[in-house]
């Protein structure tokens, strides 16, 4: 229907934008491969002088497409040839023809043109100029070769552009369709888009808005149908009260087109098939036939104007019988079947089945053409009725889109356009049947089990008609605001929206309360978690830290070990080195000095031949005396260095036997300060006791006495003085705490004492780096020892003779007690 796009376009309106997009973008490879030119040389792009649309990137529109083709599994050397069919078709524009005879007989002029189509498609120069400029007939059994005019041959130019575009349109809607089949294949399902712009209406309307127009009728009644007398027929069968609505019903108007054998399109075939046939001749004999019919009217001259249900339409019929014609020739589907690639090869096997194949289906029986070849309304009709089929058998959901005006400009709202739009789409009818009609419905099984919860327990728990009928009448529902159907609830428009609110709110509620609970579960368990993982955390830490405390323990008594060695190893290797180089170098001094003399004795020798022998003798025994004091200055500096490394040796072995001595002591003055801490905590302890059966003995004593002779006791401490208690149990209890002070300070000083010793002696072995003398700390802290030793022996003496002054007054009994006690006491001290 829009083959007619292809070589002939509308001042001021692009063809289509793949031919500028593959100008634009391909690339440079590509460019050459298919000798593409710029826009404005095509003659098919040029002559309507629109090249380019503001905002629009044809090269970035051109890769967007290279990408989809991907996407859909194309190869690429598919759309090689894609590409290949599209400059072709852009070539042939440019084929221009030159006449050879009076006749006005045309052939194709050799150029660039000619040789780069024959080059696209795969053909020979000679076989295109012969299928453009003849035509072969079959007169009988005689074939006859016909040689074309020039405007004849310009429309088998124009109709192999618009044939090969048209098969290459249709063979990338099937390969896409094969991509898209698998999908459908493994799950039985589908979704189809039919997008159509609607009735079309301009000052000059032609042949495509005729074939638009045709097919929107035939849309519009199915959108009639579904929503106007499917609905109605919906409210009569679930029994409600309704009154029908009437609406307009473009039978009629579809009749004009479809009636056999006087409808428009029926004599545009016939009229068709006349070689003398014109456009005015067409119109002619539309007004002879359809002036009676109420939905066409005859204009002047070539002009006719049907009724159709957007309103009326007037078209004019030149280029009518042109376009309708399939002007595609044997001669050029020959030529596309001898092509070597296989895209032109296929195309002529598509438009040969198609030719030779009968009309079937819904054409057929409304009387089309049988095994004739079929012209593009022909194909049209028959296409149109598939797609009719196809939507019946579906569930089709329809989106209106309103143009706001004619100028394709933001914020612009023309209002008679927009209304005459909403008339045209019947959208003004289907609001007029919302409103008188019941546009929201539901089962009453899904209404009782949407808003049932919003009951008491006792009704919701009934049939869903009774639960249904019970929310109505909660809700205070009028009733002409909804229908109780036998199967359905129909209500009125915005009734629906107050259960919904209602409903929305006490779910908001719900969720509200069940937020709160979960959000409380939620942070116990987490509070509980993160406990969990801080006990296994810390855990985890201690014994990492205690391994790694007793790696780097393990480590630094290695180390130790390892100086130890090291060093003992060098010094070792020093001395030997030492050892080595002095016996070397009195081993050469030695020799140097016998060679010395055994060459002196031979020169004395060779002298005493020759001169005064008695001063070379002289000579030779000074140096020779010189050499003997030298040797036994290096012999006795050996000597000394001998002694001093005795001497050395000597003082390591006295620092070891002091270490070890050291050491001996350190564990005995250790034994001893354990044993004497333990010796001083039991005396602590039997103090204890003793104090405590005192208390308890002195008790038992007042309850026997007068209370009047106990009211006065007095201890002193050095020459302070304290005043009496009444009763005695102050100046115990004062008692008391004074041993108990002594205890913890007993207790606290053992460990101080303790960890500094054991610190002490993880210095003296080498364990434990540290800036200090050990001995010297040692002897400190032994002096430490004693000092407090004394001090404290001190105050358990003073201890004891206040607590001798506090029992003066008390029985035999408790003197002996604690003369008994500190006699233990003494003896345990001095073991």
């Amino acid at each position: 229907m829009e083959q007619s796009r292809v070589v002939q376009c509308s001042e001021g309106e692009r063809s289509y934008h793949i031919f500028y997009q593959l100008c634009a973008g391909a690339p440079v490879a590509l460019k050459e491969k298919l000798n593409l030119k710029d826009v404005s040389e095509y003659n098919y792009l040029r002559q309507s002088n629109c090249h380019s649309i503001s905002g629009v990137d044809d090269a970035e529109q051109f890769r967007i497409v290279m990408e989809a083709l991907d996407v859909v599994h194309i190869s690429k050397e598919d759309q090689e040839s894609v590409f290949s069919m599209l400059a072709a078709v852009l070539w042939l524009g440019n084929i221009s023809f030159t006449t050879v005879d009076n006749e006005n007989h045309a052939e194709p002029v050799v150029d660039e043109g000619l040789t780069t189509v024959s080059t696209l498609i795969g053909c020979g120069v000679e076989e295109l100029k012969l299928a453009l400029s003849t035509r072969k007939m079959r007169v009988r059994n005689d074939d006859i070769v016909q040689k074309l005019t020039l405007s004849q041959a310009t429309d088998t130019r124009d109709a192999l552009a618009k044939s090969i575009y048209s098969c290459l349109f249709d063979w990338l809607v099937e390969q896409i369709n094969k991509s898209l089949a698998v999908g459908k294949r493994r799950t039985g399902r589908s979704i189809s888009i039919l997008d159509i712009y609607g009735f079309e209406s301009f000052e000059r309307n032609s042949f495509e808005q005729f074939c638009i127009n045709y097919a929107n009728e035939r849309l519009q009644q199915h959108f009639n149908r579904h929503l106007f007398k499917l609905e109605q027929e919906e409210y009569i069968q679930d029994g409600i009260d309704w009154t029908k609505v009437d609406f307009d019903d473009n039978q009629d108007c579809l009749n004009l087109f479809e009636k056999k054998p006087l409808g428009l399109l029926s004599l545009l075939d016939e009229e068709s098939t006349f070689p003398n046939g014109t456009d005015m001749s067409f119109a002619n004999k539309l007004k002879q036939h359809l002036n009676s019919n109420l939905c066409f009217r005859g204009e002047r001259g070539k002009a006719f104007t049907v009724s159709h249900y957007a309103g009326e339409v007037t078209y004019d019929t030149s280029g009518f019988l042109e376009k309708n014609r399939d002007l595609l020739h044997s001669n050029s589907i020959q030529l596309l079947s001898s092509c070597k690639y296989h895209l032109p090869q296929t195309f002529a096997s598509n438009m040969l089945s198609q030719s030779e194949k009968p009309v079937v289906g819904p054409l057929y029986k409304s009387g089309g053409a049988d095994s004739q070849k079929l012209s593009v309304s022909t194909k049209f009709k028959g296409q149109l009725f598939q797609l009719m089929q196809r939507l019946e058998n579906t569930t089709p959901h329809f989106i209106r889109c309103i143009k706001p005006n004619n100028f394709q400009s933001p914020g612009k709202y023309e209002q008679g356009l927009v209304l005459q739009q909403l008339r045209c789409c019947g959208v003004l009818e289907v609001v007029r049947i919302s409103r008188s009609g019941f546009p929201t419905r539901m089962s009453h099984h899904k209404f009782a089990r949407r808003y049932g919860f919003l009951l008491l327990d006792h009704v919701a728990s009934q049939d869903p008609l009774s639960v249904s009928v019970a929310i109505l009448h909660q809700f205070n529902i009028l009733p002409d605001m909804y229908q109780v159907g036998f199967t359905k609830l129909f209500f009125r428009t915005g009734q629906i929206g107050v259960l919904e609110d209602t409903r929305n709110r006490t779910l908001h509620g719900i969720l509200r309360v069940q937020s709160c609970f979960r959000g409380h579960q939620a942070r116990r368990h987490l509070k509980h978690f993160q406990r969990g993982i801080a006990t296994l955390q810390s855990f985890v830490r201690g014994e990492k830290a205690r391994k790694e405390y007793a790696n780097l323990l393990q480590r630094h008594r290695a180390a130790v070990c390892i100086q130890k060695q090291i060093r003992g190893r060098t010094k070792r290797k020093t001395y030997e080195n030492v050892h080595d180089a002095s016996i070397f170098i009195q081993s050469v001094i030695r020799g140097w000095l016998v060679r010395r003399c055994s060459g002196d004795i031979g020169l004395l020798q060779f002298g005493g031949r020759k001169g005064n022998e008695s001063e070379e003798v002289l000579v030779k025994s000074s140096f020779l005396a010189e050499l003997q004091r030298r040797v036994l200055r290096a012999e006795a500096a050996l000597r000394e260095k001998e002694e001093e490394n005795d001497i050395l040796h000597q003082r390591l072995q006295q620092y070891e036997n002091r270490w070890s001595e050291y050491e001996l002591k350190m564990k005995s003055m250790e034994e001893i300060w354990q044993k004497q801490m333990r010796s001083l905590q039991s005396s602590l302890s039997i103090a204890k006791r003793s104090l405590a059966l005192d208390d308890s003995s002195r008790r038992n004593s007042d309850a026997s006495v007068n209370p009047t002779d106990d009211k006065e006791s007095s201890w002193e401490t050095g020459s302070n003085h304290r005043a009496r208690e009444s009763n005695g149990v102050r100046p115990m209890s004062a008692g008391l705490s004074v041993i108990s002070r002594l205890a913890e300070e007993f207790e606290q000083r053992s460990q101080i004492f303790g960890d500094d010793a054991k610190f002490l002696v993880e210095v003296k072995s080498g364990q434990v780096e540290a800036n200090l003398s050990p001995d010297r700390e040692l002897r400190r802290l032994k002096q430490m020892f004693e000092a407090w030793k004394k001090d404290y022996g001190s105050r358990l003496r003073e201890t004891k003779v206040i607590l001798n002054k506090l029992g003066s007054d008390e029985g035999g009994s408790s003197d002996k007690m604690k003369k008994k006690w500190w006699g233990r006491r003494n003896s345990t001290r001095f073991n």
